[in-house]
């Protein structure tokens, strides 16, 4: 027992002895980690981001991106970093920050701002965090909670029943989850304070996340609609109200920071930098139109069945049935051998038990179709796979039905839809294009309904507009004013 003691003792000593001088408060923080170990993280893990999401080609909207950025860093607390600020070719609206100053916004949130001190903003809350050493101090205290119960249950062998994890487990959650909040608070704070500092009113703050509290609400909507979870923005932008006091508090603290110049909002600077934005989906990726599917760079078009809900992810496309009762993932890899799409399931997909199969030609493309049971959306599951040979490429098709008394309700829409796999025609190119933003001045008399009718957006074109300029629910232009219109 005395040489439990004594190890324990030394463990704690050197848990305590992990501390850094966090360079936003000036006080010690509990920390595992170097600056130098923090930085080779975020250098890491960009490479993956990128692969992940892909980098937006525009390249004068990158440079803007990273001007603005730049100048808030060289006011934050940790100016000596070098800080990366990326624009991400992706539709979700999102930001996020990886540990040593590696930046990243998506092109789907910039849509939906409209002034270059909101994005200064975005941008500042996620320099506070890295400000802050959020993602440092997070993983420290994760790991100094792992070590703990690890090294305690060997010094202390009444910690090893399951209880006692499970307990230990539970704490240090709390532990993390408890200061989360805070920590996206803090952001905030610090935040608000680099706008001013930078000559940004803080106020922008909150003005983004009323901008994000909207896009949220009709997120929402269209999640009930389609029958599927809404996809929110991450951190405190997403759990707290625009009108909550203690954010009012934090971002308020931040005017003992302004200059006595004019505080900077560059609304039209800002949007004459996303005239031409892709908006949606991207070319290279795909283009959703309704139930049908086009791809311009690969060179093929298809049909989901009417009424499905299709999402376009970054290795495939998957339909789903209405009330989530089928599934249906499209998905490609290149040939490397010179074997048949039968081989190809058996071999490259791992699928040797295969029923029904059989082997066509359609539209000249050699294919084959057969049921596996296998692992599935739903759990095992009889899938039906359909392969396609095109150009190079095997595009695979794999349809499971919810219901595992009724497997094969859905068979004939699977095959359906890989019948309808074809090479892109002349006509469908312009269909393949993706949709763009496109910023004017709102002339007299002109209302968003007409706005929608005119636009390329194929559903909730008005609330879509609106939200992107800003007037949701109910607004309309102002004659003169720079507009967002998407074609």
């Amino acid at each position: 027992m005395a040489l439990r003691c004594v190890l324990l003792t030394a463990l704690l000593a050197a848990l305590l002895s992990a501390c850094a001088v966090n360079p936003v408060t000036g006080q010690s923080d509990f920390v595992l980690m170097s600056e130098e170990q923090e930085v080779k993280i975020g250098r890491d893990a960009a490479p993956e981001v990128i692969k992940q999401f892909g980098q937006y080609e525009g390249q004068e909207l990158q440079d803007y991106v990273q001007r603005v950025g730049e100048q808030l860093a060289a006011n934050s607390h940790r100016s000596n970093l070098v800080y990366r600020f990326t624009v991400l070719d992706t539709a979700d609206v999102n930001a996020f920050a990886l540990p040593g100053g590696y930046i990243y916004i998506t092109r789907g949130l910039l849509a939906y701002l409209n002034s270059e001190a909101e994005l200064a903003a975005v941008l500042g809350h996620e320099i506070g965090h890295v400000t802050a050493r959020h993602s440092v101090r997070q993983q420290s205290a994760a790991q100094a909670a792992d070590l703990g119960y690890t090294l305690g249950s060997i010094l202390l062998p009444e910690l090893r029943n399951q209880a006692a994890q499970q307990a230990f487990n539970v704490l240090g959650g709390a532990l993390l989850s408890g200061y989360g909040r805070e920590h996206e608070l803090e952001a905030d704070r610090l935040g608000a304070e680099y706008l001013a500092r930078s000559g940004y009113d803080p106020q922008a703050m909150i003005k983004v996340i009323g901008v994000l509290k909207n896009q949220e609400t009709f997120e929402r909507q269209l999640a009930q609609e389609e029958g599927r979870e809404a996809r929110a923005y991450h951190g405190l932008f997403a759990t707290h109200p625009d009108n909550d006091t203690r954010l009012q508090q934090v971002v308020a603290s931040a005017e003992q920071f302004k200059s006595v110049e004019t505080t900077r909002v560059r609304g039209d600077d800002y949007l004459r930098a996303l005239d031409s934005l892709t908006f949606g989906d991207s070319e290279k990726e795909g283009v959703r139109r309704g139930s049908a599917f086009y791809h311009a760079d690969l060179g093929f078009a298809l049909n989901f069945p009417e009424g499905w809900r299709v999402e376009n992810r970054p290795s495939q496309v998957a339909a789903s049935a209405p009330g989530n009762a089928a599934a249906l993932h499209l998905f490609a890899e290149d040939i490397n051998q010179r074997i048949t799409p039968e081989q190809f399931l058996r071999t490259r997909l791992k699928l040797n038990k295969l029923e029904h199969g059989e082997s066509f030609t359609h539209q000249d493309m050699p294919g084959y179709t057969a049921i596996a049971s296998t692992r599935s959306p739903f759990g095992v599951r009889p899938v039906r796979f359909t392969v396609l040979y095109f150009n190079n490429k095997a595009y695979i098709f794999a349809g499971a039905a919810r219901d595992e008394r009724n497997p094969y309700a859905y068979d004939a829409d699977f095959l359906a839809s890989a019948r309808s796999f074809r090479a892109l025609t002349g006509r469908e190119k312009q269909l393949a294009a993706a949709l763009k933003l496109n910023i004017a001045r709102a002339k007299p008399g002109v209302s968003f309904e007409q706005l929608a009718r005119e636009s390329g957006l194929p559903h909730h074109a008005e609330e879509q507009l609106r939200l992107l300029n800003q007037l949701y629910p109910d607004g309309e232009p102002q004659p003169g004013s720079l507009i967002k219109t998407v074609h």
